[in-house]
């Protein structure tokens, strides 16, 4: 049986569906359930690692994101924190700098992991959930060290992802019957009784 093991770029994912407002709706995504949609039956999902990172200095988006993890936990998905740095950047129009919040360690943490399993052998085929071509010195540096097991991609909705393509062994294209059939109930009680409910934004 074929042993498959789950990375999901939050941020990646999450940005996805942000920049259209016809998938707001999809952000209360039980990704559980998502990575069945991209296995057969012969194929066993070992673990689903998702890689995120709290943007605490807001509130409001702190909050929403602090349920979405519980519920992720709930269905046994792993998270993985990075952290944002506070960085200068300079204004492509005005060319004044400023400063901003930054996500840094997503790749380096996703980079580690797949080698880490892959040392480990916990999976025969890794399926990356990302767009971003960071990804592809860790992609070829796990080809190289481990040729005999495959590395395949599936594309977030809007997204095209050509150099990442190029790279991998297999690809597949997030579609938005994917979104809408892996959506966790709007209420969800978890252990101890806790409820968790979908954001009153991402309806």
């Amino acid at each position: 049986m074929n042993r498959i093991v789950f990375f999901i770029d939050g941020f990646n994912l999450y940005h996805s569906l942000d920049c259209n407002t016809t998938y707001y709706k999809y952000k209360w995504l039980n990704l559980d359930k998502l990575t069945r949609c991209f296995v057969t039956s012969n194929e066993k999902i070992e673990k689903v690692f998702y890689f995120t990172t709290y943007a605490t200095w807001n509130q409001v988006k702190l909050a929403k994101h602090q349920t979405y993890v519980k519920a992720l936990q709930f269905v046994n998905v792993e998270v993985v924190f990075g952290a944002f740095r506070y960085v200068d950047k300079t204004c492509r129009i005005c060319h004044k700098q400023y400063k901003t919040f930054e996500e840094k360690q997503t790749d380096v943490n996703i980079a580690i992991k797949l080698f880490q399993t892959a040392v480990q052998d916990l999976w025969d085929t890794a399926i990356i959930v990302s767009g971003d071509s960071d990804l592809i010195p860790a992609i070829r540096a796990v080809k190289s060290t481990f040729p005999a097991k495959r590395i395949g991609l599936v594309i977030p909705i809007g997204r095209r992802a050509e150099e990442l393509k190029q790279v991998v062994d297999f690809h597949m294209k997030l579609k938005e019957k994917h979104l809408s059939t892996s959506q966790f109930a709007d209420e969800i009680i978890i252990d101890g009784g806790v409820r968790l409910t979908r954001p009153a934004t991402w309806k």
